[in-house]
């Protein structure tokens, strides 16, 4: 019986040997399998994670630029409102200095239209005796024209102002030296009836020396300001009337007394 046993455990010995070799190696082929699997997985996670950390640090540059940019903005901003508040209290310094030149303006306007106003009617106060064929005031383009006619100043062809047109003169330069912000022109003017005389070559001749004779008149026998006073000769070219009749001849055959305002207050204050 102890014969039969032995042989038969031998025997099932040998057959099992076969069946649990082939079990192992399918399990080590199984988990080299799965550790293959996981090798792959953690190559993948760790390259992601790579990926992840280059992103990261990207989105930190970025980041950190973006937060330079920022303050670089602030600061423009902060700039550009500081220059806005510079630019808007400029401009409403300007537009008061503006306000203010022109209030100076205004006041230096009417100063002058006053003093030209009450040196008309001194002046025609002054000369109120005299006819309206012999002289005439008025004021044109904020001038005042004294034009005093030939009748009362000269005989024809000649530049010595008669006796009466002498006392005409001396009462005038009476009010003109009362003002001194005024400049003074004489202008001689003729009819356009030709003359040349040994005296004067032509009417441009004339009414210089006509002119010129005034001033002399006003300055050295009268006492006007001889730096604002300027003599001045216009021939027969501006004519105020027709040189087609006597009258009208006559009417051109004049003087005029051009008083005109001191106009460099006004110039300054519009250069600066």
């Amino acid at each position: 019986m102890k014969k039969t046993v032995l042989p038969l455990l031998l025997l099932s010995l040998i057959f099992s040997l076969p069946f649990t070799s082939c079990v192992s190696k399918k399990k080590f082929s199984a988990s080299e399998a799965k550790v293959n699997k996981l090798q792959g997985d953690s190559l993948k996670t760790h390259n992601l994670l790579n990926e992840c950390n280059l992103q990261v640090k990207v989105l930190k540059n970025e980041k950190a630029s973006l937060q330079v940019d920022k303050a670089s903005l602030e600061n423009e901003n902060a700039m550009g409102q500081d220059n806005l508040k510079m630019l808007a209290d400029k401009s409403k310094l300007t537009i008061e200095d503006q306000a203010m030149r022109l209030k100076k303006l205004e006041n230096i306007i009417q100063s002058q239209r006053d003093l030209m106003n009450n040196l008309k009617n001194s002046i025609s106060e002054a000369l109120v005796n005299y006819e309206s064929d012999e002289l005439s005031i008025y004021q044109k383009d904020g001038n005042i024209y004294v034009s005093l006619q030939e009748k009362l100043l000269f005989k024809s062809g000649s530049d010595v102002v008669d006796p009466k047109g002498k006392e005409a003169l001396k009462t005038l330069a009476q009010v003109l030296n009362t003002t001194k912000d005024i400049n003074v022109v004489i202008e001689g003017h003729t009819d356009n009836v030709p003359i040349k005389t040994n005296q004067f070559n032509d009417n441009w001749d004339l009414s210089t020396a006509r002119a010129t004779t005034i001033v002399r008149i006003l300055t050295k026998d009268n006492g006007f300001d001889e730096t604002r006073i300027t003599a001045s000769g216009r021939g027969q070219f501006h004519p105020v009337q027709t040189n087609e009749t006597e009258a009208g001849r006559a009417g051109n055959r004049r003087t005029e007394v051009i008083l005109s305002p001191k106009l460099e207050e006004l110039y300054k204050l519009l250069n600066q």
